[in-house]
């Protein structure tokens, strides 16, 4: 192998491994700060080096210096546009956590505002949603009745925002995206989906004008509740509500066929709120079995620091709801503010939207409001009002004010079923028949997962639904880290590339030679996987030369380990194992093209001298004209 070796111009680099201190900060950069968001900072006096920490931190600083009156009529547009949007919206889902209504209001003045400050997103409008409103009434009214005890409910709530604002901001300082990662494109398409069909039927309460109801959220209870008591169903609520939601569902279907009249399907549920607080004063709705909101004061928000509940007695139920929703919010409004951002060849920092999350629930548990994200509908009619920076928040959040200000109290006589309609026309959007139907075409355990979060959501409960999903998608990915993908390659005709053969059949294989590709690391839950597999390899490659009579016996084997990220210490001690029994075998074994970290490993381990310098290569073709001069076959 020597004049094979001298022959080659590059040779495989043995440098002295890094220091541990090096090799940690290395790994650190790559796990926290994939993006490197300080490359900006490099080269630049300390005088800037502050200014652009500053603008990092606090986004309005970056973009308010700039900001004109020429963005700021797109954005006055857009803010009162959601601003329509977010009155229904608020009431309605502030009911559907049972908390007062007011308290929906309140969550769409000041968390806008502070979103303003530290958002990284432009489109991204902020305000409550339907999942995490559920999540927050199923989970603390499990401990706390709603109905019994409304004060110390609210207080909970209260708590469950204030550690949800912890959790998402420790998150976003810790670089702790990953996390938020393990809620996959399939979990959160099945958890939405179950989450809507399940506020969907608890709607039917306020349709059929039902004053009786379960506190229980899966299908079969709800279903149970609605039949149980349906000598309280009063049909003048029902038809109402039919003619309200027909309503919605007709202005969907108008943004659906022509995209540029989206502002209809924007202000229909105002209109829903407003003609039904007209029909209940005039028509006396009250007297016709048809639900009120009641009484809503004037005022902007109180504060509640002194509110927040640490009992020790409750304190597991608020710090459950916020760890789950906080999960859910992080992973549903990153996503959202990602996906209208790459319509505009934008980016969105994940870990700056996580401490502008935690920074406005943290804010808001102080000002009697609840847990808010970036609900998917109010971000998308910000996007298609032309909103240009996050202005638009403050501007909706300005319109929220003088809502609480002025006009709250008129609100006072929406009719419940009005609510239930608006709530039953924005989840049934929620449900993404096509998407699931994709998942089932293209792969089948995406569709599992998301079936898991669907009928757990549905039939059992949203946390249970939740990490049924989540636990599934872990177990895959456990899978593919213990059972990692290996391949045989052979040499394509006419070139010099060498490919796996079950995918290119016309690849040809080398006489007396096995290569092997390893496409994963190597780590203690796939080393016995990988020895097996390799040894396997070779029998079946021997058993199939000896069928061909002109096939020559394996000399030599290589591994092409460019897929190998790195190695610990099982890994090397598989490795010494496989280069026993293949010697025990007559078979020679060479690496091919080891990266940096596994070859750092190898040299501190000393199995490079183990092996051989001599054996080691940096591509295959060297590894093939080297073996050349030791093959039997070749002579």
């Amino acid at each position: 192998m020597t004049n094979a070796r001298e022959s080659c111009i590059y040779e495989v680099n043995y440098a002295t491994p890094r220091s541990f201190g090096t090799a940690l900060k290395s790994d650190l950069k790559e796990t926290l700060f994939p993006d490197d968001p300080f490359h900006e900072f490099k080269n630049e006096p300390p005088s800037k080096k502050a200014k652009k920490a500053i603008q990092y931190f606090v986004p309005i600083f970056k973009w308010l210096p700039k900001y004109s009156l020429r963005f700021f009529k797109y954005d006055l547009l857009a803010g009162i546009t959601i601003a329509s949007l977010a009155i229904p919206q608020g009431i309605s889902y502030a009911k559907l956590a049972n908390l007062p209504p007011i308290i929906g209001l309140y969550s769409s003045f000041v968390p806008p505002l502070v979103y303003a400050v530290f958002g990284s997103s432009k489109h991204l409008a902020v305000g409550t949603v339907a999942a995490c409103s559920l999540l927050i009434s199923s989970i603390i009214g499990e401990k706390v009745s709603p109905v019994d005890e409304p004060e110390l409910y609210l207080h909970l709530v209260f708590t469950a925002t204030f550690f949800t604002g912890i959790l998402q901001a420790a998150m976003g300082f810790l670089r702790l995206g990953i996390v938020v990662d393990f809620l996959s494109h399939s979990t959160i398409t099945g958890f939405m989906g179950g989450t809507a069909t399940i506020i969907c039927l608890q709607q039917l309460k306020g349709m059929f004008g039902l004053k009786h109801f379960t506190t229980k959220t899966d299908v079969v209870s709800v279903l149970h509740s609605i039949i149980t008591h349906r000598h309280e169903w009063r049909w003048e609520s029902a038809v109402v509500g039919i003619i309200f939601l027909a309503f919605l569902q007709f202005t969907r279907y108008v943004k659906q066929k022509k995209p540029k009249l989206f502002w209809v399907s924007a202000i229909a549920p105002m209109v829903v709120v407003l003609t039904g607080c007209l029909f209940a004063y005039f028509a006396h709705a009250e007297k016709h079995g048809i639900q009120i909101v009641g009484d809503l004061k004037k005022g902007i928000n109180p504060l509640s620091i002194q509110h927040l509940n640490f009992d020790p007695k409750y304190i597991a139920a608020p710090i459950q709801a916020a760890i789950i929703t906080a999960m859910v919010a992080l992973a549903e409004g990153i996503a959202i503010g990602r996906s209208f951002a790459i319509l505009k060849n934008e980016q969105v920092d994940g870990n700056k939207e996580m401490i502008a999350f935690g920074f406005m629930n943290l804010v808001g548990s102080f000002t009697s409001c609840y847990l808010t994200t970036g609900p998917f509908s109010k971000t998308a009619v910000n996007f298609n009002a032309g909103c240009k920076t996050a202005m638009a928040n403050v501007v909706m959040a300005a319109c929220m004010l003088l809502t609480l200000l002025f006009l709250a109290p008129m609100f006072s006589y929406t009719p419940l079923v009005a609510l239930s309609a608006i709530i039953m026309s924005a989840m049934l959007g929620l449900i993404e028949y096509e998407k699931a139907y994709r998942l089932f075409k293209t792969d089948k355990y995406d569709f599992l997962i998301c079936m898991a979060a669907f009928l757990g959501v549905a039939f059992i409960s949203m946390d249970v639904g939740l990490m049924l999903s989540v636990g599934l998608a872990i177990l895959r990915a456990l899978l593919y880290v213990a059972r990692p993908a290996t391949c045989k390659l052979g040499s394509i005709p006419n070139s010099s590339l060498y490919r796996d053969i079950e995918q290119y059949p016309e690849a040809n294989g080398i006489p007396g030679i096995l290569v092997l590709q390893l496409g994963s690391p190597i780590y203690f839950p796939n080393c016995n996987y990988i020895r097996e597999r390799i040894l396997r390899w070779v029998r079946d490659e021997q058993a199939s030369r000896d069928a061909d009579q002109a096939g020559s016996d394996i000399e030599h084997i290589f591994l092409e380990l460019g897929g190998v990220t790195c190695i610990d210490i099982t890994g090397v001690e598989t490795l010494i194992e496989i280069l026993k029994a293949l010697e025990a075998k007559g078979i020679k074994m060479a690496l091919v093209n080891p990266r940096l970290e596994v070859m750092e490993k190898l040299i501190v381990t000393k199995f490079i001298d183990t092996i051989g310098k001599e054996n080691v290569f940096l591509s295959i073709d060297d590894a093939i004209e080297a073996s050349r001069f030791n093959l039997k076959s070749s002579k």
